[in-house]
């Protein structure tokens, strides 16, 4: 088998709605860890793109990277973009409060998590 197919036989998806595997709680739970998984490893090859880029074009080393020091200012918009992501990640635990807050039902199917988390991102 090639990779290519046995890359479309991994992501193949069954029809109808994806049922609970385990608790609506777990599911929640590893919704935001994929989500958080997801992003990491996103910023993780982005980084390690620029790392090389400037290293190999002479710009800075990694270890000139490794002991940055960031200005207040600097600092300050990064605290701010930490709270940003969070806020995101944790999305979907917010919507929760607020739908039963306003006395909605919180049972989600798992498809419907995967889109919010999803949904986040755009």
């Amino acid at each position: 088998m090639t990779l290519e197919a046995a890359l479309a036989a991994a992501s193949a998806k069954p029809a109808g709605k994806r049922p609970y595997f385990l608790t609506p709680e777990v599911e929640r739970v590893m919704a935001i860890a994929m989500a958080i998984a997801q992003e990491l490893a996103v910023a993780r090859a982005r980084v390690d793109t620029l790392e090389r880029l400037l290293e190999r074009k002479g710009v800075m080393t990694r270890e000139e990277i490794e002991t940055f020091q960031p200005t207040p200012d600097e600092a300050t918009e990064r605290g701010l973009w930490a709270q940003e992501y969070i806020a995101r990640v944790l999305r979907i635990v917010q919507q929760e409060a607020e739908q039963i807050k306003a006395g909605g039902a919180t049972e989600l199917a798992s498809e419907d998590v995967a889109r919010e988390v999803s949904d986040a991102d755009e």
